[in-house]
């Protein structure tokens, strides 16, 4: 597929990279060509030095061609005007990245597709999201429904006291295989793996577990979690992401966020909920935080620029019994070491915005993707053709590579999980857990 990129920022170049090794045609474009550098150790790349609202230098990137045009870069009105010339130029998809939801609203969507946007996405306002639902399931590290809610994935860390450790994972289907289904692990070397029935849970592991939305609670005292109920959070950082998850959440939360910018504290206040309280200071600051309550709090939320900041801050929290920690995290390279740290849940902007972008570039029927920050791993949901290779055999007899597996499908609109005498029927939608290594695999089960 050629895929041209414009905004060679944190997001274009994760995505660049992504897709580099899945052997798409990439041109990535921008202004600045010390941006353009990386393209040089060891990508296959094209770089192309230029502005994305010239016809001229999107013409030498050669768009007229492109399956895909995306525009990420951080000014939205540019990422706009781009996919408007991208797609008169000829460009047979559109992606843009924007700050404004008003955009996405579904009235305003034939308007975008008329001029030429086909598909937009805010990954502030998804980050947001995903700390509501990290917020309201505090056991979890990770929660992502699939399917509109009918599947779910959670991503939880196993203590020794949980009744799962050491019992080989047959044993557990064998009681349970109605309910769950462990999809994968996370040993502390941050050794991924599609586990087997013989596989056995030890304490410290990342667990992944597909189920269904009735079973959560047969889940979480599996996992021997309790997780409290969150009444009190303190946020560092009055960032986009603060903002709007200050909006997404419940008006019962008290709400404290710490801004070291005073004018951008004033201006916060003026703007958010009123169970949403604005603190000048650093949230670094252990005295502060003391005089703030943090040893009341339920959950704490670092969302800075700054990932060490960040990090630190969050396990500074954990010292003073904060059940949940958040964090955002935009280096990728720290990523395993917030896991090793503990950190809790993980927010990555790039990972969320290459998620719902690196969809459109597989040939299989994708409804969705989510790349996950904590596993190197992707979930996909697929819709299994009449003719498909997935379709032939029993789940156990399809020779599925070792680094993928199936955790669940709705039939008839109702879920169900997979298990080895599985058949997989045309029109059922499949939940797919797999590596990073396996992506480029999906098309050869579900064509």
């Amino acid at each position: 597929m050629k895929v041209v990129i414009a905004g060679a920022g944190e997001v274009g170049t994760h995505l660049a990279k992504m897709l580099s090794r899945e052997r798409h045609d990439i041109v990535i474009m921008d202004e600045d060509d010390e941006k353009l550098a990386f393209v040089h150790s060891g990508f296959d790349i094209q770089p192309a030095v230029g502005n994305p609202t010239s016809l001229g230098d999107l013409e030498k990137a050669r768009v007229k061609t492109a399956d895909l045009f995306v525009s990420v870069t951080p000014e939205e009105a540019t990422n706009i005007t781009a996919c408007m010339l991208a797609a008169n130029l000829g460009a047979q998809k559109t992606f843009a990245r924007i700050n404004n939801y008003e955009y996405l609203l579904p009235k305003n969507r034939e308007l975008f597709e008329k001029i030429g946007v086909g598909s937009m996405i805010y990954p502030e306002m998804l980050a947001a999201k995903e700390i509501v639902a990290a917020v309201r399931r505090p056991w979890t590290r990770q929660y992502w429904e699939l399917f509109g809610g009918s599947l779910i994935l959670l991503g939880v860390k196993i203590r020794e006291n949980a009744p799962i450790v050491g019992r080989p994972l047959f044993e557990l289907l064998a009681n349970n295989r109605k309910m769950y289904h462990v999809v994968a692990i996370r040993r502390d070397n941050d050794e991924m793996i599609i586990p087997r029935g013989q596989d056995t849970i030890r304490a410290d592991d990342l667990v992944f577990i597909s189920t269904m939305r009735e079973y959560e609670e047969e889940v979480r005292i599996s996992a021997g979690k309790h997780g409290p109920d969150i009444r009190h959070i303190v946020i560092m950082g009055g960032s986009r992401i603060a903002c709007r998850a200050c909006q997404y959440l419940p008006d019962h939360i008290q709400i404290k966020i710490i801004e070291s910018n005073r004018e951008k504290g004033i201006h916060l206040s003026e703007t958010l909920p009123r169970n949403v309280l604005v603190i000048y200071g650093d949230a670094r600051d252990t005295d502060l935080l003391l005089q703030e309550g943090i040893q009341k709090t339920q959950a704490f939320i670092a969302l800075t620029d700054n990932s060490s900041n960040n990090m630190l801050a969050c396990m500074a929290a954990k010292r003073f019994g904060v059940y949940k920690t958040i964090a955002q995290v935009e280096n990728l390279d720290y990523i395993p070491l917030a896991t090793r740290m503990d950190i809790g849940s993980i927010i990555n902007k790039k990972l969320i915005a290459a998620s719902h972008i690196y969809q459109f570039l597989l040939d299989a029927d994708v409804a969705n993707i989510k790349c996950l920050a904590i596993a190197n791993a992707n979930v996909a949901e697929l819709v299994a053709h009449a003719d498909s290779h997935v379709t032939r055999k029993q789940v156990k007899d399809l020779n599925l590579p070792k680094d993928m597996t199936l955790g669940g499908l709705i039939r008839n609109g109702k879920p169900m999980m997979v298990e080895g005498d599985t058949q997989i029927c045309a029109d059922d939608r499949v939940m797919v857990f797999c590596l990073e290594s396996a992506m480029s695999k999906l098309k050869k089960y579900f064509n």
